[in-house]
């Protein structure tokens, strides 16, 4: 993209879909351990509306219906009193002008326990090295009914005041499951070739777009990583399918994490690119994946992605376009308080500009 002389290309102004986007920096969608089963509470009103200006915000939403199979402190938008704990959450981050996406995550094996007590689920019955006991592997009569899980999640989410949802198909999770033929061992419809490897995935987008519309859609990929035993032996070939099979339903957006990425805290050198990806998806392309202010700022100038999106620095800075724009210091994130269940600690007591200087 052309640049006046001086302008930061991560600030500039970016239209998304009917989205008007001040800036082009992203909070990524993060597991913040905030609730109290399963239901958000009041104090997450600040957490997510204290940055309300970021015109594009992400989040964690799990999507099991009646299942209780992770911590009740991560949040949920599978019943009514979920659905109306989001919305003072969400009228909160409108309020201050944001553009608020819903995330919805299944985990598949990801967890040792099911719901109910019973093995979690998943392409196949392959279990994690930690693992005690092996997945259940879904049959292809029980794949349409966590399609409709995904469903019912979207229309959840808009109902609770949500601009839109993003389905998370990355990071080892159910729907990479089913994508990455380390872990997909099937020779049924939903395994083997790259196609059924893919064919999942491009159902809950089915089923998603025609509940609540392509124009509040996205999704989350990760081809290249190896996130909990989940790689594939050819990732470029697989993001490419996904990125051009998106675009029959024209989807507002995809989100795709950048190869150096090859594990949650792993960032490597490597010469694999998304830019394949991004020149075959028709809509906006958000980047994610150890970003700072210096080469976000250039993946944008050199047109290699739209939007780009940052977790760990923005989780410790809350104004962090802000110190963008001024070079400032930025806050250290403390790991140690990422997933605690303290309302403010690690969660809204990181500082802004205005009070460090």
């Amino acid at each position: 993209m052309a640049n006046k002389e001086g302008e930061i290309s991560l600030l500039t102004p970016y239209k998304m879909g009917k989205f008007d986007l001040s800036h082009r920096v992203v909070l990524a969608p993060l597991t913040r351990i905030r609730c109290l089963g399963y239901v958000p509470q009041p104090h997450m009103i600040l957490y997510y509306s204290k940055a309300g200006f970021l015109l594009l915000k992400l989040l964690v939403s799990l999507t099991f219906p009646k299942c209780k199979d992770t911590s009740p402190e991560m949040p949920g938008i599978w019943t009514k009193e979920q659905v109306e704990g989001w919305k003072p959450i969400v009228d909160a981050v409108h309020a201050k002008g944001g553009v608020f996406f819903c995330q919805l995550i299944h985990v598949g094996r990801v967890l040792d326990t099911g719901p109910n007590g019973k093995a979690p689920v998943s392409s196949s019955n392959k279990k994690l090295a930690y693992q005690q006991r092996s997945p259940k592997k879904l049959t292809t009569q029980e794949i349409p009914l966590v399609v409709d899980d995904f469903r019912v999640a979207a229309r959840n989410a808009i109902e609770a005041g949500f601009d839109g949802v993003e389905i998370h198909g990355a990071h080892g999770f159910l729907i990479d499951q089913f994508l990455k033929d380390e872990i997909n061992d099937r020779t049924d419809e939903y395994g083997g070739s790259l196609e059924n490897r893919c064919r999942f995935a491009l159902e809950v987008v089915d089923a998603v777009v025609k509940e609540i519309g392509g124009d509040k859609v996205g999704i989350r990929l990760s081809p290249f990583a190896d996130y909990s035993e989940s790689g594939d032996s050819n990732p470029e070939t697989l993001g490419l399918y996904m990125a051009e099979s998106l675009n029959e339903f024209k989807i507002l957006y995809c989100h795709m994490v950048e190869p150096r990425m090859k594990s949650v805290f792993e960032k490597v050198d490597c010469l694999d690119s998304l830019v394949p990806m991004r020149k075959a998806f028709k809509g906006t392309f958000i980047s994610a994946g150890g970003y700072g202010r210096e080469d976000g700022n250039k993946a944008v100038a050199e047109n290699r992605t739209d939007l780009v999106a940052y977790g760990r620095l923005f989780l410790a800075n809350p104004d962090l376009p802000k110190r963008f724009e001024l070079n400032a210091p930025l806050n250290k994130y403390d790991r140690s308080t990422f997933y605690t269940r303290d309302p403010v600690v690690g969660y809204t007591d990181y500082p802004f500009l205005e009070t460090t200087i």
